[in-house]
């Protein structure tokens, strides 16, 4: 098994990354560094890629060409084993939330430990109370998942991703359909969960206020390219149209309002559909 890498070097290092679905190219020559004990927020319209970029991370998708180190380890060099073990050292929080509907609050969380682990009854009940108290859901342990709301899905969720005590958790849009109150619970744990745990956090997400809010770096993406990075304030204030487009939410740029067409008297003159 490979040695973790320095302290010092990213937790993840992206180079040269390409990657195409048919014809439509999703990637090209993208480079990124994820740093360590951080939370790293990437960024971009919808459609961007970003999740697929996890994907491409966690070793599910192969680029056409490019790098993709974690933790010292080119993800797609790894045989079969060694990646299902680097993988355990990776939480994911799903979009969906995607806890098992047929199991309790308290057997999705334990599931990773049961997969995973020889831990005694008891170890793995504490160690399952534990991570749900940290999502202010232990209360909760006997419920189905039918019976929580969005945000306590997503917040159980969480407790899963981090139940293994993972070096990373990647985030697939965790604010998408949460209410002010929901939103503003998953932001506060996120960043609580990454500084008292001393993980590192991998958000995907185009909501830009609450991301920008904990996010220690931000890459933005569009048209299979890094536009800019840096830290939420340099972004907001960014000289790029472009980026301070999207950070600022501006309804007209460099991205325009109209979709192409042609002059808007020429199109009311010409033949009818």
């Amino acid at each position: 098994m490979v040695e973790s890498a320095d302290k010092q070097e990213p937790l993840v290092r992206i180079r040269g990354l390409r990657f195409s679905r048919g014809s439509r190219v999703i990637f090209d020559g993208v480079d990124i560094d994820i740093p360590r004990g951080k939370v790293t927020a990437i960024m971009g319209p919808s459609g961007t890629g970003k999740t697929t970029l996890l994907k491409l991370i966690g070793g599910q998708l192969r680029p056409s060409a490019g790098t993709i180190h974690v933790d010292g380890q080119d993800i797609h060099r790894l045989s079969n084993r060694d990646l299902y073990r680097l993988r355990m050292r990776m939480g994911m929080l799903f979009q969906s939330g995607a806890l098992l509907t047929d199991i309790s609050v308290f057997e999705n969380v334990a599931y990773p430990l049961r997969e995973h682990t020889d831990l005694t009854p008891s170890m793995l009940r504490k160690l399952v109370l534990l991570k749900l108290e940290a999502v202010g859901l232990r209360g909760a342990r006997d419920l189905m998942p039918s019976e929580l709301s969005g945000g306590m899905a997503r917040r159980v969720a969480l407790a899963r991703a981090m139940v293994l005590d993972p070096m990373m958790i990647m985030y697939d849009e965790p604010f998408t359909g949460q209410d002010p109150i929901s939103m503003g619970v998953l932001v506060e744990l996120i960043r609580a969960l990454n500084d008292a745990s001393r993980i590192s956090s991998i958000i995907v997400s185009h909501d830009v206020q609450e991301t920008a809010a904990i996010a220690d770096l931000i890459y933005v993406i569009s048209n299979g390219k890094v536009i800019e990075s840096g830290a939420p304030d340099a972004m907001m204030n960014s000289s790029s149209d472009w980026t301070r487009q999207f950070m600022q939410g501006l309804a007209d740029g460099p991205v325009p309002f109209h979709y192409p067409a042609e002059e808007l008297a020429a199109d009311l003159l010409g033949s009818s559909c």
